[in-house]
């Protein structure tokens, strides 16, 4: 079956199953960025003004909790269907669990705004790494396309997150928050109808676990999944009704300690364990400083969604005539900048390519840190303008956006090339699971760094851009100076590939 599907290219070249996926995929995205530019801003605003009234310092680092859970379940998410479901149930599930999260979004109470964050959380965990695996395995081993169709996969995640940023972001401000959540799950809903009616195309592709489990192991695995559930829920209620303290900024700042050692151990684990050779070893050194990069970078770009956001709600001037801009409409000049310019990256890899001058993976992960932290240069001279008591022109957070994005291409496609190009073979999978922690990692800590920036003391915020920019600049920097010695590591890879 899968070799018919290969050759299919009814999909402007492509097999129709890319239509399937990168649909179902677009509604998802547009679910989840719609509401999460939403999160903070519902958190911060007064009861009074439709909001939960919290600090800033807890909305962050609940912020931050949630994105991270959401990249972190992803591995018992990819485990799940590789194991027990297979990934077509894992998509269908997940994307439902999504759907039921962001009707109980809609509901107007405390309680159910955190309960509908967990259903979101886990099921993205299921279906995220599992419909992005599915697009690969539309495509043979050689086949030429998939390059090609990865491009059209994102540029799906792209359109979706446009759609959810304009339709979530009108609705927060002409009918209230909660509307904006349902429009989410209404777009879930419509992904999953498409998912469902276009199934044929996806026929024959993981369709049941890579590796099933035996019957005892399986009936152990479902086991620990239900008392997990049960477990999850029991320490929500308590939670909730008081039985335990819950103070989200401690609890970010242990989970962030708590995935760091996970990477670090596990990462370790395969360096020290793994029986590698010496070019493996130093390969393996060469990734540890695009992880490290990677986690910086996620850690500055994560403000878009918390500090970034609150910015534009409080300091900058939204009113064009009679029409208010709705803040989440700011996050979108992310996509729109995505879409634009990832035709010219490809093309100036490939011409970098063929003249032989092409950047080492580290170089080119450096260079798009401290690209990124230039955006928060825009920012600080924005706070300052905002600090003298203006309202800043929306320009600045636009331009802060296209830095990031820019910043964006230059490192994140090419930290996942450099993942399968660099990982020792045996352990690929594993690894790119490992650098999935990446983003967890730097999610968290945004949404900890996030909670410094008081929107009551404006005058605090240029000094707090500043300390990202030095930060993220003085880590580029050591990056690009060790870079030396690794992008020879990174041209052995080159060469056996």
């Amino acid at each position: 079956m899968q070799s018919k599907i290969s050759e299919d290219t009814r999909f402007f070249g492509h097999p129709m199953g890319l239509m399937t996926l990168a649909g179902t995929e677009m509604w998802e995205r547009m679910s989840y960025y719609g509401m999460r530019a939403l999160l903070v801003i519902f958190m911060i605003l007064a009861l009074e003004d439709g909001g939960l009234g919290m600090t800033m310092a807890v909305a962050s680092a609940i912020y931050g909790l949630y994105t991270g859970s959401v990249y972190f379940f992803g591995l018992p998410g990819g485990w799940i269907a590789d194991r027990l479901i297979g990934g077509q149930k894992a998509v269908f599930y997940g994307g439902f669990i999504i759907m039921v999260g962001h009707i109980i979004l809609a509901i107007p109470t405390e309680s159910s705004f955190f309960i509908g964050l967990i259903f979101v959380v886990l099921g993205t965990g299921l279906l995220k790494p599992n419909i992005g695996a599915m697009v690969g395995q539309l495509y043979e081993a050689k086949d030429a396309r998939r390059d090609s169709a990865y491009t059209i996969y994102y540029m799906g995640i792209n359109i979706g997150s446009l759609i959810g940023y304009g339709v979530c972001g009108w609705l927060q401000v002409n009918m209230g928050f909660h509307w904006a959540f349902g429009a989410a799950a209404i777009g879930m809903g419509i992904g999953l109808i498409q998912y469902k009616l276009t199934a044929k195309n996806i026929e024959g592709i993981s369709d049941k676990p890579v590796v099933a489990l035996s019957p005892q192991a399986t009936k152990t695995a479902y086991s620990a999944i239900v008392v997990f559930l049960i477990a999850l829920a029991a320490l929500s209620t308590m939670i909730y009704t008081g039985v335990i303290g819950f103070d989200p900024i401690i609890v970010a700042k242990n989970v962030a300690v708590a995935i760091t050692a996970i990477f670090l151990f596990y990462f370790g684990y395969i360096y020290f364990g793994g029986k590698l050779n010496d070019d493996e070893k130093k390969r393996m050194g060469a990734l540890f400083l695009i992880c490290l990069a990677s986690t910086c970078f996620w850690a500055g770009f994560e403000q878009a969604g918390s500090s970034l956001n609150v910015f534009g709600l409080e300091y900058t001037q939204r009113m064009i005539g009679t029409f208010e801009i709705p803040t989440a409409w700011f996050q979108s000049a992310n996509s729109i900048f995505i879409i634009i310019l990832s035709p010219f990256f490809a093309y100036m890899w490939m011409a970098l390519g063929r003249r032989m001058i092409e950047p080492s993976y580290s170089v080119k992960c450096a260079v798009g840190l401290i690209i990124m932290a230039t955006g928060f240069i825009v920012m600080f001279f924005a706070a300052q303008l905002a600090a003298s008591g203006l309202k800043v022109a929306p320009y600045w957070l636009v331009a802060t956006y296209f830095l990031h994005t820019v910043g964006e291409l230059w490192l994140s496609p090419v930290a996942l090339s450099a993942v399968s190009k660099l990982s020792p073979k045996r352990f690929a999978g594993q690894m790119m699971g490992v650098f999935v922690l990446t983003y967890s990692m730097g999610s968290i800590i945004a949404g900890i760094f996030a909670g410094k920036f008081d929107p009551e003391q404006v005058e605090q915020m240029p000094g707090l851009y500043l300390q990202i920019t030095y930060f993220s600049v003085a880590i580029g920097i050591v990056l690009l100076l060790i870079s030396m010695k690794t992008g020879k590591w990174e041209k052995l890879a080159e060469k056996e590939a």
